[in-house]
């Protein structure tokens, strides 16, 4: 069973998401916060295995509070996906830099909310391709007027290299399998392992890494998000 928290202003939206959320047999609701301070306190209390947060809510906004939630020791293991209106690209990039694992606007569909939650709960990221593209770009440009020191790569292996620039061109572990030739399980070990190497919580912090290291390039991006 993925447990579920909703951390939303606006009672409505809590309440369909929850309608939607507990109707499947796999998934349950078991708080809400309408503000960013009782969302890191719920979160602390009930220790879920997905926060799905917005972006603006009073006493301290999602950002806020889903960095102070992912920096916690005791949160390891909670994913957070970060809900909004609108795609502005500083949430996304703010979003992803602060340890979420995934980014949805709130008129996305039913079912791809549920494949969301799902995702992000096995520990895959979630950005949409559009998202994904936008996301890159900033990095880029990002990384041109302040270039992030390459010393956060040195401990990788060449082949650990390789695996990184794939994730940060979106594949999944299925995707750089096919392209190195080597088994999906081998490709998820060597994710795994880079990810310890880097201290990076997900898939999509890698892809932020990726791109502020240099190791992958404007242009480069696959047509699907991170761990599709």
């Amino acid at each position: 069973m993925t447990t579920v928290l909703l951390a939303d202003d606006q009672a409505l939206i809590r309440a369909g998401f929850r309608a939607l959320l507990d109707a499947e047999e796999d998934l349950e609701v078991v708080g809400e916060a309408s503000t960013g301070q009782t969302a890191l306190a719920q979160a602390r209390a009930l220790r879920p295995d997905v926060v799905l947060m917005d972006i603006r809510m009073p006493d301290g906004d999602g950002i806020e509070a889903a960095t102070a939630l992912l920096a916690d020791p005791g949160l390891t293991a909670t994913k957070v996906i970060m809900l909004t209106t609108f795609e502005l690209d500083d949430y996304i990039l703010d979003s992803v830099r602060a340890g979420a694992s995934g980014f949805l606007v709130k008129d996305t569909e039913p079912e791809e909310l549920l494949r969301a939650v799902r995702a992000v709960a096995r520990g895959d990221a979630l950005l949409s391709p559009s998202v994904t593209r936008r996301l890159l770009a900033r990095l880029a440009a990002a990384r041109r007027a302040a270039p992030r020191p390459a010393a956060d790569i040195q401990a990788l292996t060449g082949r650990e290299r390789e695996v990184l620039a794939l994730v940060g061109r979106g594949l999944n572990n299925a995707g750089i399998a096919a392209r190195l030739f080597i088994t999906p399980l081998t490709a998820k070990t060597h994710v795994s392992r880079i990810m310890g190497k880097l201290d990076a919580r997900d898939r999509s912090q890698l892809v932020v890494l990726a791109y502020e290291s240099g190791i992958v390039t404007a242009g480069t991006a696959e047509d699907e998000g991170p761990g599709r």
